[in-house]
């Protein structure tokens, strides 16, 4: 009886989940060492967290960005 109950619990789960599998945008690096969150999807909202406190906000390295579009001209 339990079983179905969990598995519908899990696909519910899993399904909500899915919406919020893209990395976010920017990390705080905090000072001293004190850790690292790659949460914030703005740079403002990395700064209001870093300010007060120490550290420094940079792009998310395991965020996937989309390809720049090249200034090359085509040979002929």
């Amino acid at each position: 009886m339990r079983m179905p109950i969990v598995l519908a619990a899990f696909a519910l789960l899993s399904a909500i989940g899915s919406d919020f599998a893209d990395a976010a945008a920017w990390c705080a690096f905090y000072t001293d060492n004190a850790g690292t969150n790659c949460g914030f999807y703005t740079l403002e909202q990395c700064r209001a967290a870093t300010s007060g406190v120490g550290g420094y906000c940079a792009p998310n390295p395991a965020e996937s960005s989309p390809a720049q579009p090249s200034n090359r001209r085509r040979a002929r």
